[in-house]
């Protein structure tokens, strides 16, 4: 007897399926969260890489170490001008790639 096949499923599918269509609220907040997730653990990984602690970051930066914990778990807390202390901190370049409508704009 024959098996029968296995459908398999793209992750954009399953996304649409359990998370919502692509530009459904829904969607555009799972979005957010997995992109400040990276974003937190990028800062996490380039902190501990410096060997600092989440204390010597925050006076770096110039804000307490709770707020470098919030970021580094991904809190949605802090602004763009502290996420871009903390990288200037952590000695990192930062490259922004927009895309509008199909077309990409990369700024360095």
């Amino acid at each position: 007897m024959e098996k029968p096949a296995i459908k398999s499923y793209t992750l954009a599918e399953m996304k649409d399926k359990y998370v919502g269509e692509a530009g459904s609220a829904e969607r555009e907040a799972y979005e957010y969260e997995l992109s400040m997730d990276v974003l937190g653990r990028m800062i996490k990984a380039a902190r501990q890489e410096q060997n600092l602690t989440q204390e010597q970051l925050g006076k770096l930066v110039g804000v307490q170490k709770a707020q470098i914990s919030k970021i580094e778990s991904s809190s949605n807390s802090a602004t763009i001008d502290t996420i871009l202390k903390v990288f200037r901190a952590l000695e990192a370049e930062l490259h922004f790639n927009v895309r509008f409508k199909n077309k990409f704009i990369q700024l360095r």
